[in-house]
């Protein structure tokens, strides 16, 4: 599964959920190929085992067992402070008639989500850090519900799931993602906002539509599609995502930013609707921290140096009372800070964006480089052998520029180099991916593109290229070009990338031979003729 995500404007993305076009939008990525990975067989056997009201306890206490870890961890969870239940219990089916089949079935699902949604923290994203918040999340919400008299089974799953979105997004586009948390870091939007803007729709859509296809109840899926509460809520859900919400808010006092804001919030809402008091409020918080410490281990996740938050209150008034501030002297550093911060912000941004381009981008010609070329012709081709769609890829060589740059000097082939390089992206779709091979080859990927189709649109390029006249100071070059196209259809054949290669450099070779300024075409297993 894969996200194809779409860039396109915030007003249109609005409209898209109003119309609930977003949601066929996201089926159509969830379709594509990534490195995300389906649910694991055992999920799916747990998920099985649980769909009929009577299921039996032993079904599903065979099937953890049959991972040993995994029934080791469930046992642990059963018998940690989340259940407070009076006695130790030895066995799942103890656990299972104990705390009920719903209860067991979502502690094994946690486990078996997080350790497949998990991997090395790498530049931009801390996976650590994630599966941290969403612990303490999944803990903060099942005390949230005990706090509100409205405990059930799916309090922790939903608290440990209702980010899930954010990994699967990443996962699928990276770069868009980093740059999403950029504009974010800069422009003091929220995560699901900075998300809309830069994807069409935010990590509480994509994570609920996941679990679904997952098979994930829709108890589970459909309050995190609402736990940040920026649109109305369905009635039926509106505990389970004030819950949810809170929960969020809790575990970034923790793990986030904004922590008097957080606890704001947290405060109007559990005390101002649930009618709970400040020492409530705040020995609920506490206890999430002492919780979550508790899980972490069996989660393999290293708590750190993790405190209650009236420990780490306590410790900065400690420190307030040392450095002697005054307020105002206080909120002048902070707004210093602060100014500092946004202004580095601003610059990473720009940097990380000039990087970004010079790592696939030709520095002479501005189209993609090499190294981006190669990457997305294997992204491509599979895609081409997966859903049975044609590819075309052309090459283009100027004809004797060898001669251009010995009677006009390199100065004026770099000249020409750039104005035939703005000419063919005038020519070609937003979605063909156009660029420089090599000296003073060129290469376009064509997705879904029949050879009837690429021979219009390079027919047209070499037409234009031929009629074109380059002004260069006090000399006017003329130049053509040389085009051979490889059109792939999948079939019983699997083509392999350096088989598309070869047979569009054939083609083009075949041009070249037979006078230049020509197109020559080619189809998987078929003899190359001349256009």
């Amino acid at each position: 599964m894969k996200f194809k995500l779409a860039h396109t404007n915030i007003n249109v993305h609005k409209n898209l959920y109003k119309s609930g076009h977003i949601m066929s939008a996201i089926d159509e990525l969830v379709k594509d190929e990534t490195r995300l990975p389906s649910p694991p067989a055992i999920a799916i056997r747990i998920l099985e085992a649980v769909k009929e009201d009577d299921s039996n306890y032993d079904e599903l206490a065979e099937i953890i067992l049959s991972d040993p870890s995994l029934a080791a961890k469930t046992l642990k969870a059963a018998n940690s402070s989340i259940y407070g239940l009076p006695q130790r219990v030895g066995s799942l089916k103890m656990a299972l008639s104990i705390i009920g089949l719903t209860a067991v079935k979502n502690i094994a699902l946690s486990f078996i989500i997080a350790k497949e949604l998990r991997t090395n923290s790498e530049e931009g994203f801390d996976f650590d850090l994630f599966w941290k918040r969403s612990v303490t999340a999944a803990v903060a919400s099942d005390l949230c519900a005990v706090s509100i008299n409205n405990k059930n089974d799916e309090d922790f799953v939903r608290g440990l799931l209702q980010d899930i979105g954010i990994v699967i997004m990443y996962l699928c586009r990276k770069d868009d993602y980093l740059r999403m948390l950029d504009e974010k870091c800069v422009s003091g939007l929220s995560i699901e906002d900075a998300e809309n803007k830069i994807f069409g729709f935010d990590h509480q859509k994509v994570g609920s539509e996941i679990l679904k296809k997952w098979g994930l109840p829709e108890s589970v899926y459909m309050p995190i599609s609402y736990h940040h509460k920026k649109t109305d809520t369905p009635s039926k859900y509106a505990l389970s995502v004030d819950i949810l919400y809170l929960s969020n808010k809790i575990s970034s006092i923790y793990h986030g930013s904004n922590s008097s804001d957080n606890i704001t919030e947290i405060k109007a809402l559990i005390g101002g609707k649930y009618q709970k008091t400040k020492e409530e409020i705040d020995s609920l918080i506490d206890a999430v921290a002492k919780k979550s410490i508790e899980i972490f281990s069996l989660f393999e996740i290293d708590a750190n140096d993790m405190k209650p938050y009236s420990q780490i209150i306590e410790e900065v008034n400690e420190e307030l009372v040392k450095l002697n501030l005054s307020y105002e002297e206080l909120l002048i550093k902070y707004k210093e800070a602060k100014n500092q911060a946004d202004s580095v912000a601003k610059r990473l941004q720009v940097v990380n964006e000039k990087l970004k381009a010079v790592s696939i981008r030709d520095g002479l010609t501005g189209l993609y480089n090499h190294v981006y070329f190669q990457k997305h012709l294997d992204i491509e081709l599979s895609r081409t052998i997966r859903y049975r769609k044609p590819i075309s890829l052309m090459m283009l060589d100027l004809d004797y520029f060898k001669k251009i740059n010995d009677a006009h000097g390199h100065r004026i082939g770099d000249i020409v180099l750039k104005k035939i390089s703005a000419l063919i992206l005038n020519q070609v779709r937003i979605s063909d991916i156009t660029s420089r091979y090599g000296g003073e080859e060129f290469a376009i990927i064509l997705p879904e593109t029949e050879l009837k189709d690429a021979a219009v649109l390079a027919e047209r390029i070499r037409t234009s290229v031929e009629q074109n006249e380059i002004m260069t100071d006090s000399n006017t070059v003329k130049v053509t070009i040389s085009i051979g196209v490889a059109t792939y259809i999948p079939a019983s054949k699997i083509l392999s990338k350096s088989e598309l290669l070869d047979a569009a450099d054939s083609a083009l070779y075949a041009s070249k031979h037979s006078g230049r300024n020509k197109l020559s075409m080619v189809k998987l297993s078929q003899n190359i003729s001349k256009a």
